[in-house]
């Protein structure tokens, strides 16, 4: 199973976020990657930064036969088109696509990957991100992170909600 986490809190080419994300989706539905699930878009408080607009987010289900150095940088092709520009950690954007799972696959921070992007897998803050586990609990009930083996329903009831970048709101499609 390949999860994709989104997120937006900036107009850009695309529109407003929630505009962006919606238009992030229908990207992620073009070949060579077809979307087999999305959840609903919710409105989550800034993770980080704090004094910034608040984040419309959302997770998708794909499938694609790239490998995942291939889809990391299909999606940056789309934050690209969607007027990503890559300034601070945390900060404002237009759009944010993470690859959250790929497969189950666990790849380490360091390990040669041949190319000048580094992929972490599954993504590292998984666990500490309400508004990526309420998505997957959504698309992927029973989905297993690859290295502890918890749902994401397991994770948040772990999860202390007070550490910033929870759900504030549901979003409409």
């Amino acid at each position: 199973m390949i999860l994709i986490g989104l997120g937006s809190n900036m107009t850009g080419p695309w529109g407003k976020p929630r505009d962006c994300v919606g238009r992030a989706l229908a990207a992620l539905d073009e070949k060579p990657l077809k979307l087999s699930a999305a959840s609903a878009l919710i409105e989550t408080a800034p993770f980080g930064r704090q004094d910034q607009p608040s984040y419309i987010n959302a997770v998708a289900r794909i499938e694609t036969r790239l490998r995942a150095l291939e889809l990391l940088q299909a999606l940056r092709v789309i934050e690209r088109s969607a007027g990503r520009e890559r300034r601070e950690r945390w900060g404002e954007r237009t759009l944010d696509l993470d690859i959250l799972d790929y497969n189950g696959v666990v790849l380490e921070a360091g390990v040669e990957q041949s190319t000048d992007a580094e992929l972490v897998l599954p993504h590292p803050a998984i666990a500490e991100r309400e508004f990526v586990l309420v998505p997957i609990a959504e698309i992927a009930p029973r989905w297993k992170h690859p290295v502890t083996g918890l749902t994401a329903r397991a994770m948040l009831a772990a999860l202390d909600t007070n550490q910033g970048g929870h759900v504030i709101g549901g979003g409409r499609s």
